[in-house]
């Protein structure tokens, strides 16, 4: 059984729709119904607090590439945006992404309904409730990728109610396709952890939220001219690139979603080495390209091209070698070195470089599934990525359309050259730095 109707599988089990686990499908257990029903449970688990993890990396991501007046900000966006998903997933999202999809387009309205207290329910394989919350940290990893593009400009009420839109009913339509046995998922989309259906959905979410939003006061000149606008701390968006990559495993690793047999642990392991050798390879393409192309190596960009190479990887972690893994991830590197340029170009100013990263790196892992599973075909994986690019960048800018009329999403140039953490937060993130902070 393919991986990601195993993942459609698994959430339908969650909803008393499936008698039996995915993967049990596959092959017998090597451990009684119960003990695998613990084990499976677990993995959920563990998958879930490392994926939860992340938000802290993209806060401290978000906090070193920004500079030092918006740091606060930021930091508050992030929390926010976290507790926002949690609490839309819950009222309607997963319902939305999983109940009664049935080869179509949509699930149902309403809040999702957890076992009782102390159930067993070993038809399942699995607590629903562990199922619940590893579905509900990847929503929140999505609202994420928006946060650090739009950073510096955006006021903050109007995103947060982006993100509840984005967290509570655009991103379960569009998961329901696939992962919630819908249209997709029937055509033979294969796309394992997500590469296109959370990273390039926020990626495309991002993108229609910086051309509306426009570019950072002083970002580009007249004539073309890119000015830099340099983050306020490289150790802290460093220490967020290594949350990441270590929340990463979980990100890839339970969506698995079964750890009840031999087979299945083994298939976990393998794709903890996967991911790990595609985000290394895609740091040592991204650091020899900046040598080759500008004389010097760019950090920022060797912390996106370890994102980029784990974005990459995402769409397909289990089945390539590692020299295929390395590849993937390679290319991931290289996308971020040649791309962020091309959006300057474009006056597209994504201030943390999400874009490159999220969007393109999880269209390129996405194509290039076929090139190692043998059960996807290039065609389907381009319909959907087809399908997904279309709907979020239509849908996403119609909602910033309204945010714009209704209440602003922007705010003013005197604003924005004091600095969010003034402005709109009230806390600066270091206020010893006096005038310095304003810069």
């Amino acid at each position: 059984m393919n991986k990601l109707v195993a993942k459609s599988a698994a959430s339908l089990g969650a909803l008393g729709l499936m008698a039996v686990p995915a993967m049990a499908q596959d092959a017998a257990p090597a451990v009684s119904p119960e003990t695998a029903y613990i084990f499976n449970t677990l993995l959920f688990l563990i998958g879930g607090f490392l994926v939860m993890w992340m938000a802290a990396g993209f806060a401290m991501l978000e906090a070193g590439l920004v500079r030092s007046k918006n740091v606060s900000m930021q930091c508050l966006k992030n929390i926010t945006l976290y507790s926002i998903a949690g609490l839309m997933f819950w009222i309607t999202g997963y319902n939305l992404m999983y109940a009664g999809v049935d080869g179509g387009f949509i699930g149902s309205f309403g809040p999702y309904s957890f076992d009782a207290v102390g159930g067993d329910a070993l038809d399942t394989g699995y607590s629903t409730a562990s199922d619940w919350f590893f579905q509900m940290v990847f929503v929140a990893a999505t609202a994420s990728i928006v946060s650090g593009t739009v950073a510096e400009r955006i006021k903050l009420w109007p995103f947060l109610i982006f993100t509840a839109i984005l967290t509570g009913i655009l991103y379960p339509i569009s998961g329901s396709w696939q992962w919630g046995g819908g249209w997709l998922s029937e055509m033979g989309f294969s796309d394992f952890a997500g590469s296109t259906i959370v990273h390039s959905v926020g990626g495309w979410a991002a993108l229609s939220g910086a051309i509306i939003l426009g570019a950072r006061k002083g970002k580009y000149g007249p004539n073309g001219q890119v000015t830099p606008l340099p983050g306020s701390s490289m150790p802290l968006a460093t220490l967020g690139t290594f949350i990441l990559w270590l929340g990463w495993f979980g990100f890839n690793g339970a969506s698995q979603l079964a750890m009840g047999s031999i087979a299945d642990v083994t298939d976990v392991s393998r794709i903890f080495a996967n991911t790990n050798m595609a985000a290394a390879a895609g740091v040592v393409v991204a650091v020899i390209l900046t040598q080759v192309l500008y004389k010097k190596v760019d950090v920022t960009m060797a912390l996106n091209g370890a994102l980029a190479g784990l974005v990459s990887i995402t769409a397909e972690p289990l089945a390539p070698s590692v020299l295929q893994a390395v590849i993937i991830g390679g290319v991931g590197g290289a996308i971020v070195v040649f791309a962020v340029p091309m959006l300057d170009k474009l006056k597209i100013d994504d201030v943390v470089g999400a874009i490159p990263v999220h969007l393109i790196a999880g269209i390129w892992g996405t194509l290039i599934v076929p090139f190692s599973n043998d059960g996807a075909s290039y065609g389907t994986q381009l319909v959907g990525i087809v399908a997904y690019g279309v709907f979020t960048l239509v849908a996403t800018a119609i909602v910033w359309f309204i945010l714009k009329a209704v209440m602003g999403i922007r705010v003013s140039e005197e604003e924005e050259a004091l600095g969010l953490d003034k402005v709109e937060v009230g806390v600066e993130a270091y206020p010893e730095f006096g005038i310095g902070s304003a810069r």
